[in-house]
């Protein structure tokens, strides 16, 4: 599998704060970390690719330490990145620097305005172009503040991104800063930041988590590892459950408990999920997937685990579609701001390929075909990818569970976080299971 996307991006920042040379193998090679490698670069930071040893390449990021983040001279470009976008929101909030960020057309819909408000109570200042609703979005300009303020800040929504922004912020912020959950959110900021030698604890108070960091630091360049990515890896473990005959071995899956909720939801639906070889890599656990086909079986999904498999609804979908019986979920009004409406999206994707879809306000409701394979789309039919990259791979995999094939219109965005995503496919067998594209 390609390398954790959540841990690439948070590799590179905290790399350009320390001072010295942070090295990374395992960097995923997709266009949204390259689009904070480059935002990085605009800011002072010196980061290579070395492909000279025998392990496949190695980045090396030259830091400019905390506090120590220039002015670029352009506007920073953020694709697709939704991370990239509030994560260096973050860091520039705590810098005394201004910075225009832009993006594609996906990324300038999504909301910003769950940052924008926690940043500007440390005292950053936004101007921020108006979108749906009201809400604030892409392009816009943020001047940052210091020294700026610690706060408390209590999470309206279950959001990593957000908790790790304030994270980043207080890195050059004077105090305490401290972020509470409600609900746990995956933590690899809170791994890696303490891997860097920031002074991060955690509280528990009255069942709520309690994130404190105290600024202003100095982070200590690393070597890192990055584990394979399991939202990557979902796409092979839903395919090779749906394939009748499979039976593959996944390697090298990152298993956070913050993020691996898919496999238990797979296996409450009884799917066939081993772990194999389980270990410990850059301190996240690791282990290689086993995963053979068998009956899924629908059942009610406990929306308490949706932070932890946010990304990887759109590929459960898909095996709730041919599962055995109802599959309900709910408490997904996340997936509305992802880089599409993705319950809109994918209950429009199955539908169009044969699937018994109910679309609710937080969430979807799914008749299985009982392990049938599902039509596919009609004859000069296209799914609707709307430039989202999970929805373009989860309907491939469907694809591979169909009898005439699923065609999507657009498979350009899955280069974001999954460049190898059809050649690795097409190794395992789906060139002749049925998926196909224009």
């Amino acid at each position: 599998m390609p390398g954790d996307k959540s841990i690439s991006h948070r590799s590179l920042m905290l790399g350009a704060l320390a001072v010295g040379e942070t090295r990374v193998t395992g960097l995923l090679e997709g266009e949204d970390v390259l689009a904070t490698a480059a935002a990085l670069r605009a800011m002072g930071a010196t980061i290579e690719r070395d492909t000279s040893g025998d392990g496949g390449a190695e980045w090396r990021i030259h830091g400019v330490g905390v506090g120590g983040l220039l002015q670029p001279a352009g506007a920073l470009e953020m694709g697709n990145s939704g991370t990239s976008a509030r994560l260096l929101m973050g860091l520039v909030a705590s810098h005394p620097i201004t910075c225009a960020f832009t993006g594609d057309a996906s990324l300038s819909r999504r909301p910003m305005g769950r940052v924008i408000e926690p940043l500007s109570l440390m005292g950053a200042d936004f101007t921020a172009s108006p979108g749906a609703n009201g809400a604030a979005t892409l392009p816009l300009m943020e001047r940052g503040l210091n020294p700026a303020v610690p706060i408390a800040y209590r999470l309206p929504v279950a959001s990593a991104q957000v908790k790790s922004a304030l994270l980043l912020a207080a890195l050059n912020t004077a105090g305490i800063t401290r972020v509470i959950e409600p609900v746990p959110t995956r933590d690899h900021s809170e791994r890696m930041l303490r891997g860097f030698g920031a002074d991060l604890w955690i509280e528990e108070q009255k069942g709520e988590r309690v994130i404190a960091l105290r600024g202003e630091a100095e982070l200590r360049p690393q070597t890192i590892v990055v584990p394979g990515d399991p939202s990557s890896a979902a796409f092979f473990v839903v395919a090779a459950l749906l394939v009748p005959g499979s039976d593959l071995v996944i390697e090298n899956v990152g298993l956070n408990p913050t993020r691996a909720a898919l496999f238990t939801v797979l296996r409450q639906m009884g799917g066939s999920i081993e772990e194999l070889d389980p270990r410990e890599v850059g301190g996240e656990p690791v282990a290689d997937l086993r995963v053979r086909h068998g009956a899924l079986e629908g059942i009610t999904v406990d929306p308490a685990l949706a932070p932890a498999m946010i990304d990887e609804f759109p590929v459960l979908f898909v095996a709730a579609a041919l599962a055995r019986g109802r599959t309900v979920t709910s408490g997904l009004e996340e997936l509305r701001v992802k880089e599409s409406d993705r319950l809109a999206a994918m209950a429009a994707a199955l539908r169009l390929a044969g699937a018994r879809v109910e679309e609710r306000a937080d969430g979807l409701a799914i008749e299985g075909t009982g392990g049938d394979p599902l039509p596919g789309t009609p004859s000069g039919a296209e799914v609707a990818t709307r430039l989202d990259h999970r929805i373009a791979m989860s309907m491939a995999v469907a694809g591979l569970a169909s009898h005439a094939g699923v065609t999507i219109d657009d498979a350009t965005p899955i280069a974001t976080s999954f460049p190898a995503f059809e050649a690795l496919l097409d190794a395992a067998g789906g060139a002749d299971a049925g998926a196909r594209r224009p």
